[in-house]
């Protein structure tokens, strides 16, 4: 019995993945039609990589989670102190794995209900030329 069950949580974890997100993933040209629009974005990445890449301008830097991947402890005080629980948000970190974990938890934990990530990050971005300024 034990194993049928076992089998039955890994497959419902398997099949978890195959799910649409909660939140809603963006290219590069919904993310500039978003900015257009005036919705904040939120560069969760640390300074370091903030300074070797730049940044999306008018970005809000805010560091999520820090070398080791905690969770830095001001981040979601602050975070929820900026951003209302109903107003759209932009999320955007190096290749999208950070904030992939930050929009879930914001949308299922927090009850956010306008999270967008900005898919495959700086990084995508970048690579389409796109400008960045120095923070």
């Amino acid at each position: 019995m034990f194993l049928k069950l076992l089998g039955i949580i890994m497959l419902t974890l398997s099949l978890s993945s195959c799910f649409e997100p909660p939140y809603t993933n963006i290219t590069n040209e919904q993310l500039k039609t978003l900015l257009e629009q005036g919705i904040p974005i939120y560069d969760v990445r640390r300074p370091e990589e903030w300074r070797k890449t730049g940044v999306v301008e008018d970005s809000r830097l805010l560091t999520f989670v820090d070398k080791s991947g905690r969770l830095k402890p001001d981040f979601l005080p602050r975070f929820t102190a900026e951003v209302d629980k109903n107003q759209p948000v932009i999320l955007i970190c190096r290749t999208g794995n950070r904030t992939d974990a930050l929009a879930r938890h914001l949308v299922e934990k927090l009850g956010y209900t306008q999270v967008y990530n900005v898919r495959d990050g700086i990084t995508r971005w970048i690579a389409e030329k796109q400008p960045v300024v120095r923070p």
